[in-house]
């Protein structure tokens, strides 16, 4: 199951008491205070892991406690401190305040590490307050508490290539026919239900990572269908890749249609996001009736031509050309990098 927003309370380890020890040894008289001090609580880190792509870990896991710090013991031995714990998460994951909404860390490839709650520090054993005024204290304090925090985290996929498209426009099996990934394919709207991330492997052993997001309707941003929810896992990528229906449905809809309303409803989410280079995929090409629609779809395209390419998913044609647009619209460093075994 994909999860992409949870809803956590993290407490850190409590620091262990001190104690209040005396020395007895043999012909040592008075051998003076030598409780140990309690050890550190254990922290709270979260660490970005590139193995991960959802947050299904934390699905039943709202309440998370690091170990506590040991209590100290006699001869001045120092208690254990408390083992941290370490969440592992999606890279593309925001750490925010439940009750605020501020985002308080951002996991990008540059950013993989975030101690998120500090341990309690351990107590004083009754050694630490000995002085020439008081050889014999009778007193320690006991561990500080760790720090406790309510915090949310939200995933936003980080892919190179983001797929959108009206419902049963073919990006599922687009999908599944350049990449490695096994996406479910139906006909009928709304097969994909939450986002699907997998790579294309190309010639020079470079990957691009695409994310294929569920399908977007008309006034999508008035919540009907699945609503918005799902952009955010394409407002990361570096490439947008509109994939739209070339063949005529029952609604007369046509694929212009099609590509303004992705675009207003894209725009209603984040208009930043149409600054994004782009490609245009028409598919379905070997249906009846779809090269009428192709031929009125270039007539009336307002951007540049080369961004348009004519495919059939399912017959696996067109395929590689559109594999070297995004390799072309990519920034140089976008393309990751992978040396075979």
């Amino acid at each position: 199951m994909f999860v992409d927003r949870v809803k956590v309370k993290l407490t850190a380890g409590k620091g262990g008491n001190g104690v209040v020890c005396w020395r007895r040894e043999r012909c040592i008289a008075k051998g003076g205070p030598n409780g140990g001090n309690g050890g550190r609580g254990g922290a709270i880190i979260f660490e970005a892991d590139s193995g991960y792509y959802s947050l299904e870990a934390y699905r039943h896991r709202r309440f998370l406690r690091a170990e506590n710090g040991r209590q100290g013991g006699p001869k001045l031995q120092q208690g254990r401190s408390g083992s941290d714990l370490i969440l592992k998460v999606p890279f593309g994951t925001l750490i925010k305040d439940q009750e605020t909404g501020e985002v308080l860390f951002d996991f990008t490839p540059e950013t993989s590490k975030w101690t998120v709650c500090t341990g309690g520090r351990g107590g004083k054993g009754n050694n630490c307050f000995k002085s020439s005024t008081n050889r014999a204290p009778n007193i320690c304090t006991p561990g500080k508490p760790g720090e406790e925090k309510k915090l949310e985290l939200e995933l936003k996929l980080i892919a190179d290539v983001g797929l959108v498209g009206i419902p049963n426009a073919g990006k599922s099996t687009l999908m599944n026919k350049i990449t490695h990934a096994q996406v479910k394919i139906g006909a009928y709207p709304f097969t994909t239900l939450s986002p699907n991330l997998s790579y294309i492997q190309c010639e020079d052993y470079t990957r691009i990572l695409l994310a294929d997001i569920p399908g977007i309707i008309e006034d999508a941003h008035l919540n009907k269908g699945l609503g918005l929810e799902f952009l955010r896992h394409i407002e990361r990528t570096s490439v947008l890749l509109f994939v739209l229906d070339a063949a005529p449905d029952e609604e007369d809809r046509t694929p212009l249609q099609d590509f303004e309303i992705l675009r207003q409803e894209i725009e209603a989410y984040n208009p930043k996001m149409l600054s994004k280079p782009f490609i245009v995929v028409l598919n379905k090409t070997d249906k009846p009736g779809a090269t009428e629609n192709i031929q009125a779809f270039r007539e009336t395209y307002p951007f540049d031509p080369g961004t348009l390419f004519e495919i059939s998913a399912l017959e696996e044609q067109g395929l590689s050309v559109v594999i070297d647009a995004m390799q072309r619209a990519l920034p140089s460093v976008a393309c990751r990098e992978y040396q075979p075994a």
